[in-house]
């Protein structure tokens, strides 16, 4: 049976990300193909204007959503669906709004040793520092630390973010988007039909089913 491709497009900044990657992990193992599967990890940059070294989180969410009271009331929402998906939210932790091209790049870094699980492992602690933690993941630093955490080489992590590495492939991501029409994340594709948002599991477990059943027709 053929391999099922599945892109996660993403941001590392859009908690409905998170609660969507722990969703499809629940469905691939609900549905039985995790071990057919291969993800590969897109980004799609929300804020590609945000400063490098990011926004007080508070000033940010004012100016976005016109009120804090407002950001105060989605992140409520936010937090009671991670819950339910098993990912926790801090908010009262999280001081900064992060410019996410540092933790894009660190994904790329990490997709090209083609450690699928180390990988995966990194993806989600990503989402688990900011959100959970309050960690600055716009940071060198903290990423570098957060790769070490997960086993990969912090001396190597240092010299690739410290280069250009990755961006080509973070600005030729954003061209495939605009190709597939996708203009908002999360999107996921598996086995080439796109699923916007953050679907609750049953409906990436269907999508991968299918998906199983055709390859094997």
């Amino acid at each position: 049976m053929q391999t099922i491709q599945v892109e996660v497009h993403y941001d590392f900044i859009c908690p409905w990300c998170w609660i969507g990657q722990r969703n499809l992990a629940a469905a691939l193992a609900e549905s039985g193909a995790e071990a057919r599967v291969a993800i590969r990890y897109v980004p799609f940059e929300l804020n590609p204007a945000m400063p490098a070294e990011g926004m007080n989180r508070r000033d940010y969410r004012t100016r976005k959503f016109g009120s804090w009271a407002r950001s105060q009331g989605m992140d409520a929402q936010v937090a009671a669906a991670g819950l339910a998906a098993g990912a926790q939210f801090n908010y009262d932790k999280v001081l900064r709004t992060p410019n996410t091209r540092l933790a894009h790049r660190l994904m790329q870094f990490a997709q090209a040793r083609d450690q699928a699980r180390q990988t995966a492992a990194l993806y989600q602690a990503i989402y688990a520092a900011y959100f959970s933690e309050g960690r600055d993941i716009g940071s060198l630093d903290t990423l570098i630390d957060i790769a070490a955490e997960h086993a990969f080489d912090a001396d190597e992590v240092r010299a690739y973010l410290l280069a250009t590495s990755g961006t080509q492939e973070i600005e030729a991501a954003r061209d495939e988007a605009e190709r597939l029409g996708i203009h908002s994340v999360p999107t996921i594709s598996i086995a080439g039909e796109l699923i916007s948002g953050a679907q609750p599991g049953a409906v990436f477990a269907n999508a991968l089913r299918a998906a199983m059943q055709r390859s094997a027709a």
